[in-house]
């Protein structure tokens, strides 16, 4: 093998996926017993061709129905088994995967590449239809139907109040020590004929974030709500009831972006501080 990036200790070589996938029939990302899920898929399928069995790394963790065309993840192969061209393991998992999953690309990296903790953002992609027959029936598993107007001069108002750095706990599920601090970097919309397209880009989310804030948008658009109800949701420290949840298959997982090699050990470290804003609470 190429020595394009530095053996780990240990004799191990790290290894990229880039991931695309249908979440319709998944349970999400993360692997549970007795239930189907990307992940236990994925990792089902590696140890079979590697004869070795390898944990992934993922960049987020998708819900249950969530698509990705652009999820990363990683591993750790034992020198002795890792193979010597990495597209080869591509065309192998092609043979061993459903066709709701895809791996399109296996690259070596550096010991410090970590497809979670190197992110520097997340970008996530929301499909609706506001066509009064729905979603058609070859987009009807990633689009939602809202089969009504929305204002979208409204909705990117709303939007734009909510960029920055802020602690979204009204918009995020509870989990424990986890902090609701993030940094909303893009939120805007467009709409070509019946389908409206939010686009979300953060350092990170956490859990159910990018759906609360498109369920948030939506009662905008439908005017049940104004832009500075969704404004003022950024002073409540807990999940708030009045923000709905927008359905799963409406969301993709489009792209994740990564900082120069040079650049991903500082970026781990900082990645695994805990973020306050100014004035506010860093969360639990």
């Amino acid at each position: 093998m190429e020595p394009a990036a530095p053996f780990r200790d240990g004799g191990f070589v790290r290894f990229r996926l880039d991931i695309t996938y249908d979440g319709t029939d998944f349970s999400g990302w993360a692997r549970q017993p007795g239930l189907r899920t990307v992940c236990g898929v994925l990792e089902e399928s590696l140890s079979t061709i590697l004869r070795e069995p390898v944990t992934l790394t993922v960049a987020g963790r998708t819900d249950a129905g969530v698509h990705a065309s652009g999820q990363v993840a990683h591993l750790d192969v034992p020198v002795a088994v890792a193979p010597e061209e990495p597209a080869r393991l591509v065309r192998r998992l092609a043979r061993f995967l459903p066709p709701d999953v895809r791996v399109k690309a296996v690259t070596v990296v550096p010991a410090d590449f970590d497809a979670r903790f190197s992110a520097i953002r997340r970008h996530y992609e929301y499909r609706i239809t506001t066509a009064r027959y729905g979603a058609e029936p070859l987009r009807a598993r990633d689009t939602v139907s809202v089969p009504k107007e929305l204002d979208l001069d409204a909705m990117r108002a709303a939007s734009r109040g909510l960029l920055g750095l802020h602690d979204f706990a009204a918009f995020c599920r509870r989990k424990e020590n986890a902090t609701t601090v993030r940094e909303l970097q893009r939120f805007d919309w467009s709409r070509e004929g019946d389908i409206v397209t939010a686009f979300v880009s953060a350092d990170a989310f956490c859990w159910s974030m990018v759906r609360s804030l498109v369920g948030a948008m939506i009662a905008v658009g439908e005017g049940r709500r104004t832009p500075e109800w969704t404004i003022a949701l950024l002073q409540e420290r807990s999940r708030s009831s009045s923000v709905l949840v927008a359905p799963a298959h409406g969301l993709s997982l489009v792209a994740v972006d990564y900082p120069p090699n040079e650049e991903l050990a500082a970026r781990n470290a900082a990645t695994r501080e805990v973020r306050t804003v100014p004035g506010g609470c860093c969360g639990d």
